[in-house]
């Protein structure tokens, strides 16, 4: 198991992009307009959360596979995160550049998350 040769899972990388990804959304959704809308930053906020807690409680799984599972429903809810955005940049809630930054940020999540899974596969 590709676990085993990694003592925590503060270790990863992809873990570390995501805490980062929910220090940004936890940022921009305290601010302005933003924080009057209970629904949309109560949303934007869980699924960043959930990014990071997911490869967390992947981590600590008995299985590859069950890992990867936990790690697909991260990449979703970087998803979630970007839908989530485009709804918060509609409304007048976030810049141009904070959605870009933010939404940059949610990408790159999964993209490590996605090369992260393609890393245990090989193994």
């Amino acid at each position: 198991m590709v676990t085993s040769q990694i003592k925590n899972f503060e270790e990863l990388e992809c873990w570390k992009e995501a805490r980062s990804l929910v220090r940004m959304v936890y940022s921009i959704s305290s601010s302005g307009s933003f924080t009057k809308d209970f629904g949309l930053k109560d949303q934007i906020r869980r699924s960043s959360i959930s990014v990071m807690a997911n490869v967390a409680e992947g981590f600590e799984t008995y299985s590859d596979a069950e890992f990867i599972r936990f790690l697909g429903f991260s990449i979703r809810s970087a998803s979630e995160v970007s839908s989530h955005l485009y709804a918060a940049l509609d409304i007048g809630y976030i810049s141009d550049k904070d959605f870009l930054e933010i939404s940059n940020q949610a990408k790159k999540c999964s993209n490590y998350i996605k090369a992260f899974i393609r890393y245990i596969k090989s193994k």
